[in-house]
């Protein structure tokens, strides 16, 4: 799952104010418009109160900005993968959210299962899971939460803003959806050749 998105802003969203290295930063993807879009959307903290998303906002996170360094790549900040959203949503600096939560969890879930994060068991008190990022042998830890029916609900729904819904089956298709295959011809025998 990967997406392009707009590097990270050198100006608030909302007041337009640039800025400055340490300033705390909300970050939000919004999905916005007849295209369904997928904007970046970079607000001081000390402005949220005045922010209108204008679209579904799919997930956010709070950070200190960091002004970007010379000559480094902002192509390869563009490119949100499903390890880059969970490495910026499970940074010890990010404040949790429930929606942010459940979809930290959902992607600790999947990117231990293509051996990106390394379980490493539980936390002192129990309450998250520790894993550990195979590239760059970082720790996160993760709130340990059930994996109900509703969890994997409320998950796609989160994806859905993200990455579209899924297409709706052609009407033919979902007709047939019900009905056993029907079997396939015999193949004719060929006419015998003589020699």
């Amino acid at each position: 799952m990967e997406m392009h998105l707009q590097p990270l802003a050198t100006t608030c969203f909302v007041s337009g104010e640039p800025f400055v290295d340490g300033a705390r930063v909300a970050s939000h993807l919004v999905r916005i418009g007849a295209a369904m879009e997928i904007f970046r959307h970079d607000v001081l903290e000390s402005h949220l109160e005045r922010y209108a998303p204008g679209g579904v906002v799919a997930c956010k996170w709070v950070h200190v900005f960091k002004p970007r360094r010379a000559g480094e790549n902002a192509d390869r900040a563009l490119k949100l993968t499903a390890e880059n959203l969970f490495v910026a949503l499970a940074d010890p600096t990010t404040e949790p959210t429930p929606e942010n939560t459940r979809l930290v969890q959902f992607l600790a879930l999947m990117l231990e299962r293509k051996k990106l994060l390394k379980p490493r068991g539980r936390s002192a008190d129990g309450l998250r899971n520790r894993y550990e990022h195979a590239r760059t042998k970082a720790m996160f830890e993760v709130p340990a939460g059930e994996l109900t029916p509703e969890f994997f609900v409320a998950v796609q729904q989160q994806l859905s803003v993200l990455v579209g819904s899924p297409k709706p089956k052609a009407p033919e298709a979902a007709a047939d959806a019900g009905k056993p295959p029907s079997p396939e011809p015999e193949p004719e025998a060929a006419p015998a050749i003589n020699a």
